[in-house]
Parts: structure tokens; sequence; C-alpha cells
């Protein structure tokens, strides 16, 4: 797949978080500039300055003598990334439920899509729809920073629905996200978002003393 001249740090770093959070690249894998720059047809140095970028919402780290590698989190982190998820979230309810009043069916359709993928456990999936979703709602609250700072947290969520604990109990997901559509649709943000936060307390994973590894 070639990238286009333009933007290419840009396109490098959205197509390197794409694959992190699908589950091209597991945790602990090293990711090698060289053939990066191949597979997408660019350069070595475009390469470089997207890992930097992901490097910095820490997506990957770089230590020396190993190179850069996907980050492997441990629990405690995990729980504390859900946490302020939640109160991300919470914020950002209150000025995107606006944007939704009488007019859920993208986020009733990714709902569906995460249910169904939680039933057929497919957990990159079921990973890429909660990402969706929930990013739909940050978005909207029309906040860029607001929105970073969430992103900078998506990898803590793909790794606890992708590395073994993506099970989830469909009736309390089912009846979460039917409550807080239903509050977004009345222009509730400040229901919406104590969901929100509830919803994102509710499915942090378990506190567990040992760190979860992707391999």
């Amino acid at each position: 797949m070639a990238v286009k001249k333009a933007s290419v740090r840009d396109q490098v770093r959205r197509t390197l978080t794409e694959r992190i959070l699908a589950g091209h690249y597991q945790p602990g894998e090293r990711l090698i500039e060289l053939q990066i720059a191949r597979e997408l047809g660019t350069s070595q140095g475009s390469v470089r300055e997207a890992l930097r970028e992901l490097e910095a919402t820490h997506l990957v780290e770089t230590t020396p003598h190993r190179g850069t590698r996907v980050r492997i989190v441990g629990v405690p982190e995990i729980r504390e990334a859900y946490a302020a998820r939640g109160l991300l979230e919470q914020a950002a309810a209150t000025t995107a439920a606006a944007a939704f009043v009488n007019g859920v069916d993208e986020l009733r359709a990714e709902v569906a899509c995460i249910l169904r993928a939680a039933d057929a456990k497919d957990y990159p999936d079921q990973a890429a729809h909660v990402y969706t979703l929930h990013r739909m709602i940050v978005a909207a609250s029309g906040n860029a920073t607001l929105l970073r700072l969430w992103e900078s947290l998506a990898f803590e969520t793909w790794v606890r629905i992708r590395l073994g604990w993506g099970e989830i109990n469909r009736k309390v997901a089912e009846t979460s996200y039917a409550r807080i559509l239903a509050a977004l649709e009345r222009g509730d943000g400040v229901a919406a978002g104590q969901l929100l936060r509830e919803h994102a307390e509710a499915f942090a994973p378990p506190a567990e003393p040992t760190p979860v590894s992707g391999a």
C-alpha cells in the first residue's frame, strides 16, 4: 500500500495507529522502521517521525538496544486509564449531547456491532467498534484538546478487550448503552456524562497483580 506524498507523516501515523488497535501489531512486538517504510512506500524518516508521535501518545515505547515496540501495559495502568477515560467522556457529554438530539442512529449501529462482535468473541472487531462509538461522542463535544487526551487512552481500552478480557456481561452492556443513548437523544448531557463515567468504571478490568502481555 503506497502512501501519498501529502501529509506523509500523518498518514503513516494513522496507519500504524489503526494497525496497533486492530491487533496487526501485538504488545511487545518490535516495529522496524525500514520494513514499515517499504510496506507503505515511504521514507524511513517519515516512519521515524510517526513513531515519535506514537510514543508521545503512549502507543509505543523506544528503549536502547531494543528499538521501538508496541507498549505492554499492566492491569493497574489499564484501570487508571479507564477511570480517566470516564472523566473525559463525562466532560465531553455535557456539550456533545446537543449534537445527538433526535439523531443517535449512527451510535445505535455501533452498539449493535459491539454486541454482535462480543457474542462472536471477535475481540478485535469489538475493540474497534467500542473505540469508534466512544470517539464519536467525544468528538461531538467540539473540544479538540479533550479529544486528543481521550485518544491517548485508546490503547489501554484496546488491551483490555483484546487480551483476555473481551468477554462482557451482554445484558449489562446493552442496558448501559441504551441508557447513554437515550440521554444523548434527549439532549441531557449531564445524565449522559454520568452514565458514561459509570460505564467506564463498570467495564474496567478487575484488579490483578500480574502484568498483561501480548506475547
